[in-house]
């Protein structure tokens, strides 16, 4: 079920209503089964592997906290991981695997055309694993008490509002509010109402709309020129800023309406002036994931600077490769591991600020300048996230060194001026209201609720007249 559409919006309308007028000892009951109604009406096959990380899960937290050997724990632990793991594996990585090794095969005169399999993938099941593993390994480490009631875990596992493509949360933030089973106040229902109509406006009219044209440019880039190309390649780092802010916006909207706060999942990523920084503003949930389950667990920075640049390189070829089983995801991984090592070496000698706070000319420039630098890098990192293969990817970029000149220059230089204008704006907003829901810090409330009626009209009247996108993270 996607948030721009208006089945969700239906959906809502039903379960906000008797969540409310239940009583407290079975909302969660209520949660439960809404969550598994709206992640079922993808394949309700799939809800079974929900169910299944969900028993084991629970049982191996139950288990873990009371054994006494480590022996034991670990045994319990690995137990998660491999379960976890395994599922992922085989529904997300062994057709990658398979046409991985079937040219080393040939060479020795093997076939492995009988190991394909037509597998679908499962939408968010690398965000619900990566959640439920967090408990586990929470629990090992003695930072988290299980929960006693498994309608509870149930609720923390499959959560509608993030189930599908985040924010990845920890236990020690979702879990106790959704024990209390909270009822939302008036500015939790005030804030996701402004958050669900933002985040609408940013995934359908500008998203959407800027991906119907990079779509259209990556499927064919053979037939245009070196501006349309660039004009594509920008456009996507527009696309997948809105289209992933604005599901993040939507989630935590909805959440807020079911009284449930869930963390921030971006903040403003292409104001950074370094690539340390860019990951500390994108994607949050999950780089924070792989930065204490991952990175640490290689041991971080403790063990020499040569390790740790190692470590670095591990943590985000991995990151790569947990957003989709093909190479250009690797490669994109594998750049970005790159840019850290090296800023890593960089910053070592001089601390870095984050932020900024102008004081003359010669600060705005110099921010200026690492802020293109580092959007520069991005960008280049993201035509091996978008292309469909490398050899698409070889396309662009010769295409970026033998530049050919086009007729329809200026016409996607307007175009890409337009959709990168408005993205600003909206980040300009945030990072000096430090409010993703800055429409609220306006005094006068008519002109709130104008705004807001105007991008809700504008959003569904997009959604009547084009067939709604899938979101581009439901994917991974």
């Amino acid at each position: 079920m996607l948030f721009n559409s208006f089945i969700f919006f239906i959906f809502l309308a039903l379960v906000l209503p008797i969540y409310y007028i239940t009583p407290s000892k079975m909302k969660n009951l209520v949660l439960v089964l809404a969550s598994y109604v709206f992640y079922g009406y993808w394949d309700y096959r799939f809800t079974a592997l929900l169910a299944i990380s969900t028993i084991i899960d629970f049982t191996v937290g139950q288990k873990l906290y009371k054994c006494q050997e480590l022996k034991n724990q670990k045994r319990w632990l690995l137990l998660s991981m491999f379960s976890n793991l395994g599922i992922l594996a085989v529904f997300k990585y062994y057709g990658f695997f398979v046409e991985s090794f079937a040219p080393l095969a040939s060479i020795f005169g093997g076939n492995l055309d009988y190991l394909h399999l037509n597998i679908i993938l499962p939408v968010g099941i690398s965000f619900y694993t990566f959640q439920t593993m967090s408990y586990t390994i929470d629990i090992y480490r003695g930072r988290l008490t299980p929960t006693k009631k498994f309608i509870d875990f149930a609720v923390f596992v499959s959560f509608f509002p993030q189930l599908v493509a985040g924010p990845i949360e920890r236990a020690t933030n979702l879990l106790p509010q959704i024990v209390k089973r909270p009822m939302p106040s008036k500015s939790q229902i005030e804030k996701g109402v402004v958050l669900i109509i933002t985040g609408l406006f940013k995934k359908v009219m500008i998203g959407d709309a800027a991906g119907r044209i990079v779509d259209n440019i990556f499927s064919q880039p053979d037939i245009y020129k070196s501006p349309e190309l660039l004009a594509a390649l920008v456009l996507f780092s527009i696309q997948i800023y809105a289209d992933f802010s604005g599901y993040t916006s939507i989630a935590r909207g909805t959440a807020k309406l079911l009284g449930i706060e869930l963390m921030k999942n971006f903040e403003q990523p292409y104001l950074s002036q370094n690539i340390t920084e860019f990951w500390r503003r994108w994607h949050i949930s999950l780089s924070s994931w792989l930065k204490d389950y991952l990175y640490i667990s290689l041991g971080g920075n403790r063990k020499g600077m040569k390790r740790t640049y190692i470590n670095l390189m591990i943590t985000m070829l991995l990151g790569g490769l947990w957003h989709g089983a093909s190479w250009n995801f690797i490669i994109w991984g594998a750049l970005h591991g790159v840019y850290l090592v090296i800023h890593k070496l960089v910053s070592d000698k001089k601390k870095v600020k984050y932020g900024y706070r102008y004081s003359g000319l010669l600060s705005l420039f110099k921010y200026l300048f690492n802020v293109s630098l580092t959007f520069f890098l991005v960008l280049f990192a993201w035509l091996f996230f978008r292309s469909p293969d490398f050899s698409t990817a070889t396309t662009f970029i010769m295409k970026m060194i033998y530049w050919e000149s086009s007729a329809f220059t200026m016409k996607f230089f307007i175009i890409t001026i337009s959709f990168t204008f408005v993205m600003i704006l909206f980040d300009i907003f945030e990072y000096y209201t430090k409010r993703h829901t800055f429409i609220l810090t306006i005094k006068n409330k008519g002109i709130v609720m104008g705004i807001l009626v105007v991008m809700l009209l504008a959003s569904c009247l997009f959604m009547f007249q084009n067939e709604a996108l899938p979101f581009i993270y439901f994917q991974f």
